[in-house]
């Protein structure tokens, strides 16, 4: 049985001290042992994110990390700074970074590998425009997300990886997918994940919802057989992820 994850995506919210305030009123709210939580939070809010999430059940993850150990490379973050504080997880591949920043599938990859490296979480996100959807390409679009994301990556890895699901035209627009449509392309992920590798390791891996969730779709979009978890932004902010990590 797959235990649920649920992640904030803090993007870039939250000062060091507002940070270490909404943990605090956060704590007492997502105290459920029955799922993972983790907040990713901006990277100069990590350190005081993990001090003030201490003893309790709240994991920190970085919303971003580079490809390379170290060098000329200004404003990138490596992935020995985070394992180096204790960072558990970080997001790769988020839809904005791609839009925003020029990330690739073929980054991505490399940002990937560079995690299992270290002894860090990716959460590997992919999604797909409105118009891709229109077009009826989602799954073929989602499906080339994944093998790149997964190339060179063993199986033994990509069975501790979590994937983000999350429909462009859903992040903080409103709308979400219904239930079903989330559930149509989670299931194809994990078809895909058993094509690459096999059944066991696609029965393993962890895949997530994002896009717009909140507390009042997060326990019927929780309950679809092949949905793990969700990946949220804006609600994880607010008192409100308490309702959405205990789905009630």
């Amino acid at each position: 049985m797959r235990k649920k994850i649920i992640a904030g995506n803090w993007k870039m919210n939250k000062t060091p001290s507002e940070a270490v305030a909404l943990i605090n009123e956060l704590k007492p709210l997502v105290a459920n042992d029955e799922v993972d939580v983790v907040f990713c939070v901006p990277a100069i809010d990590i350190i005081p994110a993990i001090e003030a999430a201490k003893d309790s059940n709240i994991q920190i993850g970085a919303e971003n990390m580079y490809y390379e150990e170290s060098g000329a490379y200004t404003g990138e973050i490596a992935p020995n700074m985070l394992t180096d504080v204790g960072v558990k997880y970080v997001i790769i591949g988020h839809s904005e970074r791609r839009e925003y920043f020029a990330e690739t599938d073929e980054t991505v990859n490399k940002k990937v590998l560079k995690a299992f490296e270290h002894g860090i979480t990716p959460i590997i996100c992919c999604g797909e425009t409105l118009t891709q959807r229109e077009q009826g390409i989602t799954i073929d679009w989602i499906r080339q997300q994944i093998k790149i994301a997964f190339l060179n990556v063993t199986a033994e890895q990509a069975k501790t990886a979590v994937i983000a699901y999350e429909p462009i035209w859903a992040i903080g627009t409103g709308k979400t997918a219904t239930s079903d449509q989330a559930e149509e392309v989670c299931g194809a992920i994990r078809e895909c994940i058993a094509e690459i590798y096999d059944d066991a390791t696609a029965a393993d891996i962890r895949i997530q919802y994002g896009g717009s969730v909140n507390a009042g779709n997060a326990a019927e979009l929780f309950a679809k057989p092949d949905i793990d978890g969700g990946l949220v932004g804006g609600a994880s902010l607010k008192p409100d992820f308490g309702k959405i990590v205990n789905y009630q």
